[in-house]
């Protein structure tokens, strides 16, 4: 798992390494934003204050590598510090706020940054203010507020804009550039960063500056993917570092390289690139750098297959997170740990170590990253032949899944609410103004009845048109709220990407017509039933990491048109969440669920996705069983049944893919219960208590072997 340190502290914890993709923007961004709070700017000495600004200097450096050591040293000027003046005083409670948030107290950096941006609004100083915004940003980020984060950072660079002190302008413009960057906002990103440079350009006595700006180019440019324009500013920012002769840069720059070199598939000069930082931040004695670098070369080795390699790397890792007490680096290094262990046949050490990293993620609550590492823990199981265990993380990861997929249809939900209510206020105002002018018009008309009674004609007629047109407008405008209570009803229903039903839908249609579902099966008799089916897309994730998010919906519509195909008009198809899919069969012969399942295995097999120009051909494993489904002649719900295909559907996981497990029925439920089957489903069955089928196409499997088509990453697993 790659943790990739960033050039300036914020080494966020990444997913897990497949193919080649180096560490999210994020974190590139994050990081710099932080080294060059710490190294930008340039303290003013303040008449009467020699010593402090002598010892903010000296601490300046520390900050960013040894926060420990500079906060011991900070604290001991801090009552000297707050007594000095405007300049002296902003500075130092910038640098004593980024040593908190760089120690692993992001909340005490937080009320120091508040603290500096009182002082700065106390005194009316755009430049103070400007320096604790960015304090404010970087202490927000670490409290994985970004959106915060982002708006603290565009404040500053706001309060930046007129003042002298450049060093500090072309910092607020990085951080704005930083912030567009994480909102995925390149277009809006680059500017920034290319203005940076440019202003940098113009201070002749500092060359820090100009080092910041050129480094989060070149994380931009990596983010991008425009490896050739990242290359050329990575060579220029290196040769700028060298001839700083700053280990430091020197350290921040190599890092780039690392993120250049795995974004751009350069591994064997990635790992170059980490030995070389290694070697420099060892000699900086920045422990925390040393242990994000050593969980990176495990990483690596981990890629390679060199086993023993990266268990002394992680082991190392381990050893010198745990010494500076950064939880971050401790759980990668332990995740990667645990990753060797198990790929050596260590399977007891490796699940320790896996789940004392999965324990300190759960700690976080990082759910994303927890569900990343709760996929890689099922799959390394899988290989090393846990299936029990493997099938309990990939359950541990579905929840995370289901949880995660909840919220985002909450807020998608809140949004088009949001988007109603806006239009509903918009026709509002425009009704109480087209009111206003009726009445001005009701005025007008009495009026001229006052005056002119000869023209009282004329005035009805006028009146009658303005009515007539009113009436017709009042009509567009209710047809035109129809439209779009139509819309609004098929948005919430349909799944944008593929056009079938969502799980929303299925869950209300389920809630209002299970009952009369069963009598009507109860009415046709033991020969027609309903039917449940389970599909998941297999080793999804290595077609969006090889060839791009663009090719995995590629591959999710073509399926979506396959099953509509394959499936009749009656049946309801649901995309379930990310790459699962649903169909409910209201009504198909009990013998025929398995020739079902075989059409539906041989469907997907046989399409040939174009994708560029490489055709891409995937496979999926199902799971199904008859609905309702009633053990012991006690009809389950649908959700207790939608689980139990759920477990048939990972039990064709962990037995080759490609394949469909289904539930035909249950025997001797005296002798064991249903909660049971349920807890371990595979396990009943070998057992004699569930009777289930094993699905397979083979004419598409062997059709699938000897096609040419393009080869994913990691298809053997």
């Amino acid at each position: 798992m790659d943790s990739s340190p960033r050039p300036a502290d914020a080494w966020r914890l990444q997913g897990p390494y497949v193919a080649a993709r180096p560490p999210s923007s994020l974190s590139f961004s994050l990081a710099c934003r932080r080294l060059a709070a710490a190294l930008a700017f340039v303290p003013m000495l303040a008449f009467g204050q020699p010593s402090v600004d002598a010892e903010l200097a000296a601490t300046r450096e520390m900050v960013r590598f040894v926060p420990g050591e500079a906060l011991r040293r900070l604290g001991g000027i801090e009552a000297a510090a707050r007594r000095a003046p405007v300049a002296t005083r902003a500075e130092f409670l910038f640098l004593y706020s980024d040593a908190f948030r760089r120690a692993g107290d992001p909340r005490q950096a937080l009320a120091l940054a508040d603290e500096l941006v009182g002082h700065g609004r106390s005194q009316g100083n755009d430049t103070v203010l400007a320096k604790g915004e960015l304090a404010r940003s970087y202490a927000l980020t670490a409290l994985n507020d970004l959106p915060g984060a982002h708006v603290a950072a565009f404040e500053s660079e706001r309060r930046a804009a007129g003042i002298a002190d450049i060093a500090l302008r072309v910092q607020t413009i990085i951080t704005a550039g930083q912030a567009f960057q994480e909102q995925g906002n390149y277009p809006a990103a680059l500017p920034k960063f290319q203005a940076a440079v440019d202003l940098a350009r113009t201070i002749e006595d500092d060359q820090v500056p100009l080092s910041m700006a050129l480094n989060g180019l070149v994380l931009l440019l990596t983010d991008m993917r425009q490896y050739d324009k990242g290359w050329e500013v990575q060579a220029e920012s290196m040769a700028l570092a060298k001839r700083m002769r700053s280990r430091g840069r020197q350290a921040i720059a190599l890092l780039s390289e690392y993120g250049l070199a795995m974004d751009s598939a350069q591994y064997d000069r990635a790992r170059a690139a980490l030995l070389e930082t290694l070697k420099v931040v060892r000699q900086l004695g920045a422990r925390q750098m040393e242990a994000a670098t050593l969980a990176n070369l495990a990483d690596s080795y981990l890629k390679d297959r060199e086993y023993p390699r990266a268990a002394d790397y992680a082991q190392q890792a381990v050893a010198a997170a745990t010494a500076v007490n950064e939880t971050k680096y401790l759980a990668v290094a332990r995740i990667n740990l645990g990753q060797a262990y198990l790929n050596m046949g260590r399977v007891a050490e490796g699940r320790q170590q896996f789940e004392a990293g999965l324990a300190l993620y759960e700690k976080g609550r990082n759910l994303p990253q927890l569900q990343v590492v709760l996929a890689e823990y099922g799959n390394a199981l899988e290989r090393a032949g846990d299936y029990r265990n493997a099938i309990s993380a990939y359950h541990r990861e579905r929840a995370i899944s289901n949880e995660l997929f909840a919220a985002q249809r909450q807020k998608a939900m809140l949004e088009l609410q949001h988007k109603y209510d806006t239009e509903k206020k918009q026709r509002q105002i425009e009704a109480l103004r087209q009111e206003n002018r009726v009445k001005g018009a009701e005025l007008d008309n009495r009026r001229l009845q006052q005056r002119i009674w000869w023209l009282l004609a004329v005035v009805f007629a006028l009146a009658a048109v303005i009515v007539g047109l009113l009436y017709r407008k009042v009509r567009q405008a209710n047809a035109q709220l129809e439209v779009k209570n139509l819309e609004l009803k098929q948005q919430s229903t349909l799944d944008p990407l593929t056009s079938l039903y969502n799980r929303r839908h299925f869950q209300d249609f389920m809630r209002t017509h299970a009952l009369a579902e069963r009598r009507q099966q109860a009415a046709a008799g033991d020969e027609l039933v309903g039917a449940l089916f389970l599909l998941d897309v297999d080793h999804f994730k290595h077609i969006n990491d090889s060839h791009g998010h663009a090719a995995g919906d590629a591959v999710l519509k073509t399926i979506a048109a396959g099953l509509r195909d394959t499936l009749r008009e009656t049946d309801m198809i649901v995309r379930w969440g990310g790459e699962e899919f649903l169909a409910f069969l209201p009504a198909v012969p009990r013998c025929g669920l398995d020739e079902v399942a075989r059409r539906i295995l041989r469907g997907v097999s046989s399409q040939a996705i174009a994708y560029g120009d490489k055709t891409l051909r995937v496979n999926v494993s199902v799971g199904f069983a008859p609905y309702p489904l009633a053990p012991g002649g006690t009809p389950l719900s649908w959700e207790r049944a939608v689980n139990l295909v759920d477990m048939a559907l990972y039990m064709a996981k962990s037995h080759g893919r490609n394949r469909a497990y289904g539930i035909h029925g249950f025997n001797g439920l005296e002798r064991t219960t249903l909660e049971a089957i349920e807890q371990d489903l595979e396990g009943a069955w070998r057992n004699g208590f569930v009777d289930m089928a094993v699905v397979q196409d083979e004419a598409a499997a062997a059709e699938a072997q000897s096609a040419p088509v393009a080869e994913l990453p990691g298809m053997a697993a």
